[in-house]
């Protein structure tokens, strides 16, 4: 009988001095080296024989990627080697982006938390990632270290497919930043998994709302799915029509009707693309009247 898990191929360990090394190194063995950062899904793929790298460059130590720092004025800076229970537990990041956390509670497990990242679930780019929906709702911006310097990349653009992102041979994610959210804001995530611990996302449903006077309905939703799509995704057809009409329970279920029309799942172990589209119709609606519950409570 085979082994469905045959173990760790040979690879070279690689621990570079500064980032301007790991990113030249990366672009001198494009297709045959990646970044390292907490290795929760690396070692699991390479051991599943999906990735066939012969460098593995760690990134942890570098240039503080491990810091993590909010301010009134510019928002949360999560460092790239920043693991998700230090997110968590940041008193800052509870009290503004408390999205985020919820987001973060919902991987897996407290022992492989200490290890993820959030910039390794972002680079990642799985459609079903559960803090994408997020760091997408916050408007999060990566801030990446090339080979040519510098630069930023908003996650809006970020993601091209299945495991595939913006980034070129020779780039290194150092951060992602949020500006500050919108005034009022309230939150939730819903992930519908096959069990309550460790698996992933059959629907992931993020929705962030707040007051905005430049709508005719008083309010903005933004509206993330993941695991219905090749990659995350705003769902701006239903955010369209809460900002357009007085809420109530009949918008609401338009926005939801309009969300499962936006989706194109697909059939896998995990659940059908006619069973994923109806449930995000039905979470949508749980999200939302979750989020607008709150927002009325707090007018």
């Amino acid at each position: 009988m085979l082994n469905p898990h045959p173990g760790l191929p040979e690879f070279e360990y690689v621990k570079p001095a500064s980032l301007v090394e790991a990113s030249k190194f990366l672009k001198e063995h494009a297709g045959e080296a990646r970044p390292l950062l907490g290795g929760t899904d690396t070692f699991v793929r390479m051991r599943d024989g999906f990735w066939k790298d012969k460098y593995l460059v760690d990134v942890k130590g570098l240039d503080g990627v491990d810091q993590m720092a909010f301010s009134p004025a510019e928002g949360l800076s999560i460092g790239a080697a920043v693991r998700m229970n230090q997110v968590i537990a940041f008193p800052d990041a509870q009290k503004n982006y408390p999205l985020l956390v919820e987001a973060a509670v919902s991987v897996a497990s407290y022992q492989l938390r200490n290890r993820a990242t959030i910039v390794g679930n972002v680079c990642n780019a799985s459609p079903a990632g559960d803090t994408l929906g997020a760091c997408l709702a916050f408007d999060g911006v990566l801030q990446v270290h090339g080979v040519g310097g510098v630069r930023t990349e908003p996650l809006a653009s970020f993601f091209k497919g299945p495991g595939k992102t913006a980034l070129q041979p020779g780039d290194v994610v150092t951060a992602i930043t949020f500006p500050l959210p919108p005034a009022g804001a309230q939150g939730k995530y819903i992930k519908l998994g096959r069990n309550n611990l460790s698996d992933l996302a059959i629907v992931g449903v993020t929705v962030l709302g707040y007051p905005d006077g430049s709508a005719a309905s008083g309010y903005a939703f933004r509206i993330c799915l993941a695991s219905v799509a090749a990659t995350p995704l705003r769902a701006v057809g239903a955010e369209a029509v809460l900002a357009g009409k007085n809420i109530n329970e009949d918008v609401i279920q338009q926005a939801a009707e309009a969300a499962m029309d936006e989706v194109t799942p697909i059939d896998d172990v995990r659940g059908s693309a006619r069973y994923r589209k109806h449930m995000v119709r039905n979470i949508v609606r749980t999200a939302v009247s979750d989020v607008w519950n709150r927002l009325s409570r707090e007018a």
